[in-house]
């Protein structure tokens, strides 16, 4: 007998959760949701394994020992590193590499898929997270990422909400790039500290501009005491990169003009500022001129950005864990990324693609009251009064012909007796329970307990009367009609939630 001392203790990893049943289902209609817009536009689904060779996921490199910052890393059995692969991004540009020449170019593909993270788990930020992203291989015009914009903003009304309470967020990371290289962080031997900065003008929504002043020159103390170190820009150099994000007009032109100003005589930010006037006239023609905004303040803390970022940005208000209106902020993004697929090639291969965040895109869902799990209806339980061969034979039929109806049903399969099987179709969520005892086996006859209503009649009617005029919560029927009786009672259920969440 294993004691307490030996007993193993059940516990999660940090920074991963476990998923429930409304959960999933949530997820599952969300995504065909997404799924739903992406077939519209024309897209394909492909699958990638989680695990990729981790010099092709490109980020991150093997160090001398583990390459385990950011990724999840191990050797293979020839010594090769091997990760979990940080974003759908990278293994797609494997894929396409591997098969360019049997793709149609440009390449249309959407897929859905777990990615890891090796960081330090907080709220909010897990090590393990769905994203759902679509991208655009092989196809140079900046009229792709006009389109991405677009089909994140699609995306957001599919999935419920409304206009108003989202924007699409673009900038051009050749603007950006622009800005560096004037204040010297040009070329490669600038690459590190270029993402530090990256990185800290992609904090300007959480910390402000104070907050990222402080990355980008010595450091930030946050409230925990853990220190970030900053980029050490002098305060010339972190001027003029805030000087870049606070470019915002009241409008895209006015926008554009400002962005104008900071990277004149730059040829790289001039060509970037040109692109975002092309996206701004095309969303416009296309409709989606309110929906879509050029902010400079969208930077994407990715290094293989090579042209347009965008986010998608919910704008309404939800509290915090300290009890603060804030804005929810960002469920996705993306971006151009015109070197990652060359890597492999030796050669230019275009590509822009955007990512949907499912968790925290299912959170703000929440938050608004889009995700309603009421129509996630259990199983119909059968329960085991008798448990000879033939009245289990008997059961066994009523689920077998509920099933073949196309009605959830299962036989209690516990060891219980009634009181336990009706408190473990109660924890099911059953709509009803199936009774057959040895009398009315006999009679050719089955009690259909309908438990919703029971549970409506016990907390709601006051006397007999009213008892009387509402719906049974109990019938006896005969057993060749326990089919039809169970889906009168499901349909006048789900009658009951239609009502309700009208009134609602």
């Amino acid at each position: 007998m294993t004691t307490k001392a030996d007993r193993l203790k059940a516990r999660l990893p940090r920074g991963f959760v476990d998923r429930v049943p409304d959960d999933l289902r949530a997820a599952e209609t969300m995504m065909a949701d997404i799924r739903k817009v992406y077939d519209l536009y024309g897209f394909e689904p492909v699958e990638t394994p989680l695990v990729e060779y981790t010099d092709a996921l490109g980020k991150f490199l093997p160090d001398q020992d583990r390459p385990n910052e950011g990724v999840f890393s191990f050797q293979d059995d020839d010594e090769q590193w091997l990760s979990l692969r940080y974003d759908l991004t990278a293994p797609l540009a494997r894929y396409v590499a591997e098969n360019f020449e049997s793709l149609p170019k440009p390449y249309r593909s959407y897929r859905a898929g777990w990615v890891f993270r090796n960081e330090k788990p907080g709220p909010g930020r897990f090590r393990q997270f769905m994203q759902f992203d679509a991208d655009t291989v092989g196809a140079p015009s900046v009229s792709a990422d006009a389109e991405m914009c677009m089909m994140m903003a699609d995306v957001m009304e599919a999935v419920g909400i409304k206009r108003g309470d989202y924007v699409i967020r673009v900038n051009n990371r050749k603007v950006l790039d622009g800005v560096l290289e004037s204040i010297g962080l040009g070329g490669d031997d600038k690459m590190g500290q270029r993402l530090v900065v990256l990185r800290a003008i992609d904090k300007l929504d959480k910390f402000g501009a104070d907050g990222v002043r402080l990355l980008l020159g010595k450091g930030r103390l946050d409230e925990s005491g853990d220190f970030t170190k900053g980029a050490g820009l002098d305060e010339a150099a972190i001027t003029k990169v805030l000087a870049f994000t606070s470019a915002g007009g009241a409008n895209g032109s006015e926008t554009i003009a400002n962005l104008e100003a900071v990277v004149a005589g730059n040829d790289k930010g001039v060509e970037g500022v040109a692109e975002l006037a092309t996206i701004e006239a095309l969303s416009s023609a296309a409709g989606y001129g309110a929906r879509i905004r050029i902010d400079p303040s969208v930077v994407r803390g990715l290094e293989y950005y090579t042209g347009p970022v965008f986010e998608a940005e919910l704008t309404f208000d939800v509290t915090n864990e300290k009890g603060e209106k804030v804005v929810f902020g960002s469920v996705g993004g993306g971006g151009r990324y015109d070197g990652l697929v060359s890597r492999f090639r030796g050669e230019p291969t275009p590509a822009t693609g955007f990512s949907i965040g499912v968790s925290r895109l299912m959170t703000a869902l929440k938050n608004l009251g889009k995700l309603d799990t009421s129509d996630n209806v259990g199983p119909v339980v059968v329960l085991v009064m008798d448990r000879d061969t033939a009245s289990l034979g008997r059961y066994q039929k009523m689920v077998s012909d509920l099933r073949q109806a196309g009605i959830r049903a299962e036989m209690y399969l516990g060891g219980s007796g009634m009181k336990p099987q009706m408190k473990y179709a109660d924890r099911r969520g059953a709509p009803c329970v199936i009774i057959q005892g040895s009398q009315e086996r006999d009679n050719g006859e089955v009690q259909i307990k309908d438990l919703i209503e029971g549970a409506r009649l016990s907390a709601e009617i006051e006397d007999n009367t009213v008892w009387r005029e509402g719906r049974q919560a109990q019938i006896t029927a005969r057993e060749s009609d326990l089919v039809a009786e169970v889906r009168k009672i499901l349909e006048a259920q789900a009658e009951d939630r239609a009502n309700a969440a009208k009134a609602g």
